[in-house]
């Protein structure tokens, strides 16, 4: 370790000596107030009362004053205040030694003791979970560890029992693969218990759950975003693309700019809260956000906070402090309020599906219900209701956040644009003409969409991992049981280990342009790797083709404020709080 890198440490032990000069000051201070108590009662003469004669603190402190008792009591008075005085200041001064010499000794064991010593990283993060739980909580963590992995490389060490990885030969299969072949006697990864808050009643979903309920739940769920069932979804979806693409219209006959943020949103959660539950939150019909779009947004801000509060001790105890001085609690009980709400709907469908019988709908729960099998096999009327909540935030926030992101990159490139533009519009002669299937097979756009989720993956940071007890080696190194490891997408996908011109939008990288040929896209799973990645991936590319495959057919977009920066504005609450993005619009005649 170098002299430069020293310098934190030092400052520590200074920190330590701080306290204890800071403590003998209080000594000092303390001495001094018992002092100036008496003088002040002595100049206020305060009066003392003994067997009906009213004596003051002057008389009584005078040796002329013959009552020797009442000149004791003053003595013992005067003592017993010097007394607490001096053992309060011992007790604070002890105190703040012994929790200084703790975190001191943390901070030694951590940085040069820890199993995870020989991993590199920021001096403070190896020491202490201050510079991890800071930027997570400011939403700047996203960030932080692209730049911390420009530093110290492929494998850094995030916080003291914490590793992110960018390394694209083996470490999606080593943390996230199915444990065959060369992993065949390696435990599994089981997810950080810290990133995935239970569920309000008490009952994990698919995305939290145990190996066997993960395996149980999937079996029941899989089918529901299969081939053939999206094919059963799509006139479904199609409804609420083409609702989308009036509202535009109505916007373009007027005049009026859009925020497609604000529009992406009301069209995903229409379609999942339609797929899910049997009925729309009729945001694009009522062009206005329902409550639920603020109950998620909420519910998922409350995610990094927690995972912190969870990981540190101290982060515990600032946060019960805090809750003595302001009121925090409003995001917990919006989680608390769209959780019941979903149960409430999930509750309405299966009452339909048991008192109407079976209509046909193609969603996931009238699906669920005519899956066969025993009941020990299906799912519990609980996991129903906390799947319900997964389905609306995986399946609505992530893929708006995907097609925000990707208009923003096609629009700041014109070549781009005009590209993607002549292909659509030579492949199709109307909106009627845009399926799904079709939409699969236009290459240009395709790679616009991965070049996008590369740039801007709507999960940006990692899907946190713990290493079984034993240890595991990833990507060459040896990280031992109980440490959190994952893979940070953005970091991963950004960085010039893996992509040539990494920071900049080149689809032709996924369409076989030779320049990239060298590029490492075994580094890039936007949608997670192995055993548990999303299930709603078909259903994912079938949305995000259809509504860009619309929209940039039927329109001539243009961004109102060129010049901004709409990627670099954002923080990260777990997924990307989104500024507006307000474009103009033009109809194009068929």
């Amino acid at each position: 370790m170098g002299a430069l890198n020293l310098i934190p440490l030092f400052i520590l032990f200074a920190v330590v000596a701080g306290l204890g000069w800071i403590g003998y000051q209080i000594y000092l201070y303390s001495n001094q107030l018992a002092e100036r108590g008496t003088k002040h009662m002595e100049k206020k003469n305060v009066v003392f009362t003994k067997d009906g004669a009213r004596v003051g603190v002057k008389e009584m402190s005078a040796e002329k004053y013959t009552d020797k008792t009442q000149r004791a009591f003053v003595k013992t008075w005067n003592a017993a205040q010097d007394t607490t005085a001096r053992k309060g200041t011992r007790t604070v001064v002890n105190n703040s030694i012994q929790i200084t010499a703790f975190l001191l000794y943390t901070c030694v064991y951590n940085l040069f003791f820890h199993p995870l010593k020989h991993i590199p990283g920021p001096l403070l993060a190896r020491a202490t979970g201050l510079p991890y739980t800071y930027k997570v909580r400011t939403g700047k963590i996203h960030s932080w560890i692209q730049e911390v992995h420009e530093k110290y490389g492929e494998a850094v060490r995030v916080a003291p029992a914490e590793v992110s990885f960018i390394s694209a030969e083996t470490a999606w299969s080593d943390v996230y693969g199915f444990r065959t072949g060369k992993y065949k006697d390696t435990g599994a990864y089981l997810k950080d218990p810290a990133w995935y808050t239970m569920p309000v009643n008490g009952v994990r979903s698919i995305l939290s759950a145990d190996e066997e309920a993960h395996s149980r739940m999937r079996r029941n769920l899989s089918h529901l975003f299969s081939e053939k069932s999206l094919r059963q979804q799509e006139s479904l979806i199609r409804g609420y693309v083409d609702l989308l693409v009036q509202r535009m219209s109505e916007h373009a006959a007027q005049g009026q700019e859009m925020d497609l943020v604000r529009w992406f949103n009301f069209t995903t959660f229409d379609i999942i809260s339609d797929l899910s539950f049997g009925e729309p939150l009729y945001c694009l019909r009522d062009s206005e956000n329902h409550l639920w779009v603020d109950l998620i947004l909420a519910s998922l801000a409350t995610t990094g906070p927690l995972s912190t509060r969870k990981k540190y001790t101290l982060v515990r105890l600032y946060d019960r402090l805090r809750d003595l001085f302001q009121d925090t609690s409003r995001n917990e009980q919006m989680r608390i309020s769209f959780a019941r709400k979903a149960s409430e709907k999930v509750q309405r469908r299966l009452d339909q599906l048991e008192n109407d019988g079976d209509d046909g709908r193609p969603d996931f729960f009238g699906q669920i219900m005519r899956t066969k099998g025993s009941s020990e096999k299906k799912l519990s009327r609980l996991e129903m209701d906390s799947n319900s909540v997964l389905f609306l935030v995986a399946g609505s926030e992530t893929t708006a956040t995907a097609l925000s992101g990707f208009t923003y990159l096609v629009l700041r490139h014109p070549d781009i644009h005009a590209k993607l533009v002549h292909e659509l519009r030579s492949s199709f002669t109307s909106l009627g003409d845009i399926n799904v299937e079709k939409v699969g097979k236009l290459e240009y756009l395709t790679a616009c969409i991965q070049e996008a989720l590369r740039m801007y993956p709507p999960v940006p940071t990692g899907f946190p991992r713990i290493v079984p007890e034993g240890g595991g080696e990833i990507s060459g190194h040896y990280i031992p049981g109980g440490t959190s490891v994952y893979i940070s997408q953005l970091a991963a996908y950004q960085s010039e280990r893996n992509f040539k011109d990494a920071s900049k939008f080149v689809p032709e990288r996924w369409i076989g342009a030779s320049e990239y040929d060298a590029d490492k896209k075994e580094a890039y799973n936007p949608f997670s790797f192995g055993p548990r990645n999303c299930l709603g991936k078909n259903l994912a590319w079938a949305e995000l083709r259809l509504i860009i495959a619309a929209i940039f057919f039927a329109f001539d977009l243009e961004l109102v404020n060129k010049q901004q920066d709409w990627m670099a504005e954002q923080k990260l609450v777990t997924l990307w709080k989104k500024p507006n993005l307000i474009v103009r619009l033009k109809a194009v005649q068929e």
